[in-house]
């Protein structure tokens, strides 16, 4: 071959070829980018497992349906609801800061909706807001203000709006 072969054969290497293998990176990088998200998540969804069987191991404290007031229960079965809430509090943050985004796309807003369900449930338990105070101290400032903000979104739920 000559050395125009050579350069027109270059000269299509690079307008077509370069562009190619950028695409290909970019959604090769956009890909992983998904997994470990999905991977996350799925980490995440384990030790939420993890949390629930902490939960069946405690099913005296009632803490999946009725509500039992504090007064109710034991110095030992208050102990307990405390630790089993500061877990929680845990687990909620780490999600938050792990897959919460302000401006999320629609992947991480799926991945974060389980999430934002399980909060909001918690926080229709009027114990569990109340211990929030104590449970934020030190904690990440923009989950305790997002966690507050549902805390609020529930109280106003449950007391009709009010």
């Amino acid at each position: 071959m000559d050395i125009e072969t050579w350069e027109l054969a270059s000269y299509v290497v690079t307008v077509v070829g370069l562009p190619f293998a950028i695409v290909v990176f970019m959604l090769e990088r956009r890909k992983e980018r998904q997994n470990e998200g999905e991977e996350i998540y799925q980490k995440l969804s384990d030790e939420y497992a993890s949390f629930s069987r902490l939960l069946l191991e405690n099913a005296d404290l009632r803490l999946m349906s009725e509500e039992i007031p504090n007064e109710r229960l034991s110095p030992e079965q208050r102990e307990r609801k405390t630790i089993i809430f500061d877990i929680l509090i845990s687990l909620f943050e780490r999600a938050f800061i792990l897959v919460y985004e302000t401006n999320m796309s629609s992947q991480t807003k799926r991945l974060w909706s389980t999430w934002d369900d399980y909060i909001r449930s918690w926080c229709k338990r009027e114990d569990f807001r109340q211990a929030l105070p104590e449970l934020l101290d030190g904690e990440d400032p923009d989950f305790g203000a997002y966690i507050r903000e549902m805390a609020g979104e529930s109280r106003k739920s449950r007391s009709g709006g009010a």
